[in-house]
């Protein structure tokens, strides 16, 4: 095809057609249109925006270039699943998922990898020994009807147009688009054949969306889209100006997230788990209220069978069960780690997620090109939170490095994080809104 006048038409902007971008999408998958190009039409359409109609157009488009999952509809658990805008040390799908299969619902988690600072989901699964992500269409049914949950990537036969655009929107600045975050996020979700869905939005400073306001636009884009696609959606509006949990990189926040399966984990990683594990089973009339659905998610939780759960998931997806338990015994794996320590007395008022993001991806802990390899096992634990009281020589966090050098000068720029004044902050809701 003749790409270059839908190009200039966005770049002036004019609206597309439905034909026009299903043309597109499929030619781009087809390898006609080459890299170049199509980030010229991105950053088009990021100056430019795309109407519902042609938000709705480019979802389907997108969807539809590969295969879509086919349940057994005489199943009586619904299909769900939750999805995140993206955050640091936001690792709330790894305990999410074995809670809500566990919690009676089939879970065909189709994920991301990071973009930008923000860390992705298959990256951080990748960091288990052994484990796969790349699942084709007909496993990910089969293991979601056999144990409840699958937890994947596209693949060249689901959403191959996502996988595509999603890496070159990492490294071509047009991450913060409300139309492709949105034709990204849905073409994977319809792709699932959901009933339900819970969305995680961010908003802040280490966020897509830098402001609350951005993040209720985005979220109705979403849940709006959704809803006419016959998906029943709610979204959260979630605060992300500090990390999520204690830790920031791949391997470290997948131990969180065991802790947090083990009852011992961050409660700000809890409570996102809970709340959108309530949240669904409201949306799909398994509780009658949000009091009782949140008292139903706690119980399952601290009953070890998610904890359970989780083992059979990751050993289903080729996982070294032995190798994992040995690795979670390790303080770290890392070859440098070094702290970083409070120089004055007071109370942590702000921890700079955008700084800690940064920090991660360039110990390589995250992508700064499109073909970057990830370090799975650098990153930063320990992270003091707002309103923690310090003392000098109160460690702020520690750093997990691949080399004395990179330890040296991210120990310096995470001291720059943190704020410390001598009186307790006032806490900020984590959990600021919902649609």
């Amino acid at each position: 095809m003749n790409f270059l006048p839908l190009i200039e038409a966005k770049r002036d902007g004019r609206a597309l057609t439905a034909d026009q971008l299903q043309e597109v999408i499929a030619a781009f998958v087809a390898g006609q249109i080459p890299d170049y190009q199509m980030a010229a039409f991105l950053m088009a359409v990021f100056f430019r925006g795309l109407n519902g109609g042609e938000t709705r157009a480019l979802t389907l488009a997108m969807r539809d270039s590969g295969q879509v999952l086919q349940f057994p509809k005489n199943d009586p658990r619904p299909v769900v699943d939750k999805h995140s805008t993206g955050g640091v040390g936001d690792k709330v799908s790894l305990p999410l998922a074995p809670l809500l299969a566990c919690l009676g619902f089939r879970v065909p988690m189709i994920s991301g990898r990071g973009l930008g600072i923000t860390g992705g989901t298959l990256d951080k699964l990748e960091s288990i020994p052994g484990l796969t992500t790349q699942l084709g269409p007909e496993r990910l049914v089969e293991q979601t009807q056999r144990i409840g949950v699958a937890m994947g990537g596209q693949t060249a036969n689901m959403i191959p147009a996502d996988k595509l655009l999603y890496a070159l929107r990492d490294v071509t600045g047009t991450v913060p688009s409300i139309p492709l975050i949105t034709a990204s996020i849905l073409s994977k979700k319809l792709a699932e054949g959901l009933d339900a869905l819970v969305m995680d939005v961010k908003f802040g400073p280490a966020a897509f969306m830098p402001t609350r306001d951005a993040a209720r636009e985005l979220a109705w884009s979403i849940v709006s889209l959704a809803v006419e696609c016959g998906v029943m959606t709610r979204a959260l509006l979630v605060d992300m100006s500090t990390p999520h949990g204690h830790a920031a990189g791949n391997w470290l926040e997948v131990k969180e997230a065991v802790q947090c399966l083990e009852g011992c984990g961050p409660t700000d990683l809890q409570t996102l788990v809970i709340e959108c594990a309530a949240s669904l089973l409201v949306q799909t009339d398994k509780s009658p209220s949000l009091v009782a659905a949140r008292l139903t998610a706690l119980d399952c939780l601290a009953s070890g069978a998610p904890r359970r759960k989780w083992d059979e998931l990751i050993a289903a997806q080729g996982a070294d069960l032995e190798a994992f338990h040995a690795k979670l015994q390790l303080d770290h794996t890392a070859p440098v780690v070094q702290e970083c320590v409070a120089a004055e007395e007071g109370f942590i008022r702000t921890c700079d997620a955008r700084i800690i993001g940064e920090i991660v991806r360039d110990l390589g802990g995250g992508r700064m090109t499109k073909a970057s390899v990830i370090q799975p096992d650098v990153g930063i634990d320990r992270l003091a939170k707002p309103g923690d009281a310090v003392r000098r020589g109160t460690v702020l966090g520690r750093i997990h490095a691949s080399n004395g050098a990179q330890a040296e000068l991210a120990v310096a720029r995470l001291q720059s994080a943190f704020s410390i004044t001598p009186t307790p902050p006032v806490a900020a809701p984590l959990i600021v809104d919902t649609l």
